[in-house]
């Protein structure tokens, strides 16, 4: 057995940063962006493609990734091979084959636009500090609610609740992330909307998330 310290070959490429974030979003190789807006402290990781859609500030994807027509919210955590708003075949046409719709392709014509503005229309909302695992595929129309965790491997036909854990295909609900008092807390506090100073002077409370919205939320 040989002990290997470190190797890197010449074209490899890391997913995510090793250096502080800032205002201006950072990609990584083989990122495609198209009319897509990203706040600040965003990250793309390798060969994610983003389009028509926005990512808030704090937000990241782990790389590998297809984001289409989708709003994401603030400290959203998307792992890698997740997809979101995937397309669709028309099962109720003769064929499924993307000829019917694609036809500048075949030859045959310009593109059934009808059919693309379909899933533009059906746009995915991912809420504030969810977590989505690995290889999560979000269907059309779907909104995963804030707080939220989606498990590895699910298939996301339905709307997910705030602060729920939803797993399997089709994703179902298993159990709460909080208790529901903590929950509707969390949701009034809106800590994700807190400026940058805020939240360096809060930093710490995030830690324990009873004393949190103890002190945070209020009567």
């Amino acid at each position: 057995m040989k002990t290997v310290e470190y190797y890197a070959a010449e074209d490899y490429a890391p997913a995510l940063a090793n250096k502080t974030l800032g205002e201006e979003p950072v990609f990584h190789s083989g990122v495609l962006v198209y009319k897509s807006q990203l706040g600040t402290w965003t990250e793309l990781g390798a060969r994610t493609m983003l389009v028509e859609s926005s990512i808030d500030d704090y937000s990241y994807t782990a790389g590998d990734n297809q984001i289409i027509y989708t709003e994401i919210g603030k400290f959203s955590n998307i792992a890698s091979h997740v997809r979101i708003n995937p397309g669709n075949h028309p099962m109720e046409r003769v064929t499924l084959h993307h000829i019917t719709y694609r036809r500048k392709l075949y030859g045959l014509g310009e593109d059934d636009t009808e059919f693309f503005e379909w899933r533009r229309a059906h746009k995915c909302v991912i809420g504030h500090d969810t977590w989505l695992g690995h290889n999560v595929i979000v269907m059309p129309g779907v909104t995963v609610g804030t707080g939220s965790v989606v498990g590895s491997g699910a298939v996301v036909t339905k709307d997910v609740p705030p602060y729920t854990i939803a797993v399997g295909v089709p994703a179902k609900p298993i159990r709460q992330r909080f208790p529901e008092h903590i929950a509707e807390k969390l949701l009034q506090i809106a800590w994700w909307d807190w400026d940058r100073p805020t939240l360096e002077a809060r930093f710490d409370d995030l830690m324990n998330v009873e004393a949190f919205v103890e002190k945070y939320g209020g009567s």
